[in-house]
């Protein structure tokens, strides 16, 4: 009897903790919250939220927003791409702090980051996932290549290409849902050229990074070049994502004496070529791509006098737009480094478009969130004004004064640009 009777207590004791296992399970889904799908930086559920519809958000949860990523996080480029994000990062850890409010809900974003390794059909398909899995009404890619592979479906698929290159053909296109966030190197042909004839000399040798933009940018400046009366006396172009070694190619480009290289791409590969050439008795100027950053290639060089008589993009900490000052303070405690214009453009175009969702009334119509991207311009708060941006142009670049910088006696001075 005693033995029925224990035996009843231990089948009614399992019978009671697998009714709470079920039930515990049933909650969850049978995932835990810190469970992710494989390959993404994701910290939130993948689903985006629809929009609101009205009422005191106070009284209701926030809600998220997913936001994609798609750029170098491996390989050469990899400084590259994790300059980008960082911006967009910050942004969003800032903006999480207190959420925003579009229609009477409170959001929250959830950036979602993909690596493509440099290769634009990684970023297509890294686009596909993002937009299928996590609903992004916004995709950031922060190379040409990959924005131009992107094109051909977006308007289709309905997301927005955030577009961190500065190939003007990116707007040319004619795409109703790309914004091009640098503004066009179309602008830095003439005072590139202007300063390094006058300082150095006529004859130019090209060595840019071989990818589409590297070409484009090729193809505006050496018809220019020869217009002033320039001569090209080598044409060729590094792959920096096989190419380590410059040595052989520099080599031929300083066989008829140069007196200016153009070179451009990623920073850190960049520098290299601009050391390896000094380290083979190359005395002239460097035109810099505007990919590159002079202050990030000091990384590599050990200091400035290696890029003697260089000139391209002005330095980010070197500028003195409103929210600069505060915005180079918390990139430096958060990344003990300077931040280059790739974290701050990235950062202040993440507030544009939180501010075009609030003007549009909705976080997942791509349409009208890009409608109002004017609005998103005209709304952004002056300490997040890292860089001054007054317009989007009918295209969908944004609009900007050109900032130049050469180097000259080992430190950065501006160049005026009419």
């Amino acid at each position: 009897m005693k033995k029925r009777m224990y035996l009843f207590l231990i089948s009614l004791l399992v019978a009671v903790f697998t009714l709470a296992a079920c039930a515990q399970t049933d909650d969850t889904g049978g995932e835990t919250p810190s469970e992710q799908p494989d390959g993404d930086s994701s910290s939130e559920q993948p689903d985006s939220t629809d929009s609101g519809s009205g009422g005191d958000s106070s009284d209701k949860p926030a809600q998220t927003v997913n936001i994609g990523y798609s750029g170098p996080l491996s390989g050469p480029a990899a400084y590259y791409g994790e300059n980008t994000l960082t911006g967009l990062e910050l942004a969003v850890e800032e903006i999480n702090e207190e959420g925003f409010e579009v229609d009477g809900q409170l959001y929250n974003i959830n950036l979602v980051a993909l690596d493509d390794k440099y290769l634009p059909n990684e970023t297509a398909a890294n686009a596909k996932r993002l937009v299928q899995e996590h609903k992004t009404p916004i995709i950031f890619t922060p190379h040409s290549g990959g924005i131009f592979a992107l094109q051909v479906f977006n308007e289709q698929d309905n997301f927005i290409i955030g577009a961190y290159s500065s190939e003007p053909a990116i707007t040319e296109a004619g795409n109703s849902l790309t914004v091009r966030i640098p503004p066009s190197y179309a602008g830095y042909i003439e005072p590139f050229t202007t300063y390094a004839m006058e300082r150095f000399g006529n004859k130019i040798a090209a060595l840019p990074t071989n990818s589409q933009y590297g070409k484009d940018w090729t193809e505006a400046l050496l018809p220019y070049w020869e217009d002033q009366g320039g001569e090209v006396v080598y044409n060729s172009s590094i792959d920096f994502a096989k190419d380590t070694d410059f040595f052989t190619i520099l080599t031929n480009a300083l066989e008829d004496d140069p007196d200016v290289l153009f070179i451009g791409g990623p920073s850190q590969p960049t520098a290299m070529v601009a050391k390896q050439a000094r380290e083979l008795g190359f005395e002239g100027g460097f035109i810099v791509m505007d990919q590159a950053k002079l202050d990030e290639m000091t990384a590599v060089t050990g200091s400035y006098e290696a890029l003697e008589g260089s000139i391209g993009v002005m330095p980010l900490i070197e500028a003195d737009y409103p929210g600069t000052p505060a915005f180079v303070e918390k990139y430096k405690a958060a990344h003990d480094k300077n931040p280059g214009s790739e974290a701050g453009l990235h950062y202040i175009s993440m507030y544009v478009f939180i501010e075009a969702m609030k003007a549009a009334g909705s976080v997942d119509d791509p349409a009208a969130i890009y409608a109002q991207m004017q609005t998103g311009l005209d709304n952004l708060p002056e300490d997040k004004r890292v860089y001054e941006i007054p317009m989007i142009d009918e295209k969908g670049g944004f609009v900007a004064d050109l900032s130049v910088a050469a180097v000259e006696d080992g430190k950065v001075v501006p160049i005026p640009v009419e």
